[in-house]
């Protein structure tokens, strides 16, 4: 069985394949991390049977997916309110507007010191890290702060692979970057978030803010996508049903907020009418 895409669903299809397979040891999961983009690039053409995403499939991907006979089901499994993060040695930011993040981030970004953004702020270079151009982050956090997908500054240092950009911003004076919420989680202690002021106050992400939506524009729904196909085979049909009795307990342990009771009886009404 294959599953790949988003990095930032990655560690609850994780989680439950690894809960799946001490139950069926016999049943091989594969789980990898190509970006959102990336494993739809796959599963369109149907070379996998899942693909974890952290946005909804794009038109282009979904004509390519119909183009390829590929029906398919989307099933929400969580939240996640994706991160802002500094270096831990970083005293002087605690919050940003959106419109500081969009001069930080936007193309042809002047923003070369953390004094050319706020004057009080040190004349620390200012180093980027974040996701690859793949990357449902990367596609989700454009669109939400500079207004259009894919709209960035390229002066920064990208990875599809989170633990290196918590790498890069924790080992970096005068890093900020940015990624889902329970990456952050597990390494509390190495980064620093910082909270984004949308026009109503600053506010941190918590499992709170980004459950009732105050964690504003930066809390986005996660999902998983199945070839219907798949489910045909009786591995994969149970592994997705696991996967809907278990995904919301899994999903707060790695970090993230479960999606709803409601949201979840909704899956299994899809998948048990395929």
């Amino acid at each position: 069985m294959e599953i790949d895409g988003s990095s930032t669903v990655f560690p609850i299809s994780e989680a439950v394949a690894e809960e799946f397979y001490q139950e069926n040891p016999s049943v091989r999961v594969n789980v990898a991390v190509s970006g959102t983009g990336g494993g739809f690039k796959r599963f369109a053409k149907g070379e996998t049977d899942i693909n974890d995403a952290s946005r909804q499939i794009m038109e282009t991907e979904r004509t390519v997916a119909k183009e390829n006979g590929v029906d398919f089901l989307e099933l929400r499994i969580g939240t996640d309110g994706l991160s802002v993060l500094v270096d831990l040695t970083n005293n002087y930011v605690g919050c940003l507007t959106t419109s500081e993040l969009k001069k930080i981030w936007e193309p042809g970004t002047e923003i070369e010191y953390w004094s050319d953004l706020q004057s009080e702020f040190p004349r620390q270079k200012m180093h980027r890290f974040g996701p690859d151009t793949d990357s449902g982050t990367f596609d989700f956090f454009t669109n939400k702060i500079n207004g259009e997908a894919q709209v960035s500054t390229d002066k920064y240092q990208a990875s599809a692979d989170d633990n290196v950009l918590v790498r890069g911003i924790s080992g970096t004076k005068g890093a900020i970057g940015y990624f889902g919420y329970a990456y952050y989680q597990e390494n509390k202690g190495k980064l620093k978030p910082i909270g984004i002021d949308n026009g109503n106050g600053c506010v941190i992400p918590t499992n709170t803010t980004i459950a009732d939506g105050s964690y504003s524009p930066l809390s986005r729904p996660l999902f998983i996508y199945v070839n219907v196909k798949s489910l045909n085979k009786p591995q994969v049909k149970a592994f997705v049903d696991f996967y809907l009795i278990h995904g919301a307990t899994l999903a707060r342990e790695v970090g993230y907020v479960a999606a709803s009771d409601e949201d979840y009886a909704n899956n299994k009404r899809l998948v048990e009418g395929k």
